[in-house]
C-alpha cells in the first residue's frame, strides 16, 4: 500500500463564504475521504471547515494546519491540528503537505495557495475560485485545472495522484 502522505490533498479557501461554496467544499470533502483521500486545509472556518466536515462524514481523516499557537482555533472536524504561530505564513505548510491542492472560492489567502502550489510544482484543481486560465498573459498554467463541477473536480484530482 502506498504512504497515506501520497494521499494528502489540500483544501483551499475562504474563512468565510457562501452557503453555496460552503456545501460545494463539504461534498469535496466528502468525495475525496470517499476515495481515500486525507483532507489537509488551514483547519478552521469557512471552506476548511466544510471540507473536513464532509470528509468526517465519510470516514476520512483530517489535517489542519492552524495560524496561530492554540489548538482551540481548530474546527471539531479536524483529526490533527498542527499549530504554527507564523499566521498567513502557514499556507505554504498546507501547500507543501498537498499532493494536490483543491481550490474553492477564496480570495488573497486562497490565490497565495495556489500560487505557492505552483510554485513547488503541485497541480491545483480550481472549482469556482480564481480564473487564471482566463488571465493568464501567457505563462505556463500546466499545473492549473479549473473544473466546473464536483464531479469534473474529484475526478481530475484522482487522475493527479495517480500519475
Amino acid at each position: 500500500m502506498a504512504a497515506s502522505y501520497e494521499r494528502y490533498v489540500g483544501v483551499a479557501g475562504g474563512s468565510v463564504c457562501s452557503d453555496e461554496i460552503f456545501n460545494l467544499a463539504q461534498e469535496i470533502g466528502y468525495s475525496l475521504a470517499k476515495k481515500g483521500a486525507i483532507v489537509v486545509c488551514g483547519g478552521r472556518t469557512g471552506v476548511m471547515e466544510a471540507a473536513a466536515k464532509g470528509a468526517k462524514k465519510a470516514g476520512g481523516k483530517t489535517i489542519g494546519i492552524l495560524p496561530g499557537a492554540d489548538y482551540s482555533e481548530a474546527n471539531k472536524y479536524i483529526d490533527y491540528a498542527i499549530c504554527t504561530g507564523i499566521g498567513q505564513a502557514r499556507n505554504l505548510l498546507v501547500v507543501l503537505n498537498s499532493r494536490v491542492l483543491v481550490a474553492i472560492g477564496g480570495e488573497g489567502g486562497t490565490l497565495s495557495e495556489i500560487a505557492l502550489a505552483m510554485k513547488h510544482d503541485i497541480p491545483v484543481v480550481a472549482l469556482r475560485s480564481w480564473p487564471l486560465h482566463e488571465i493568464n498573459s501567457g505563462g505556463d498554467l500546466r499545473l492549473f485545472h479549473p473544473t466546473e463541477t464536483v464531479e469534473q473536480c474529484i475526478e481530475k484530482v484522482v487522475e493527479l495522484l495517480s500519475e
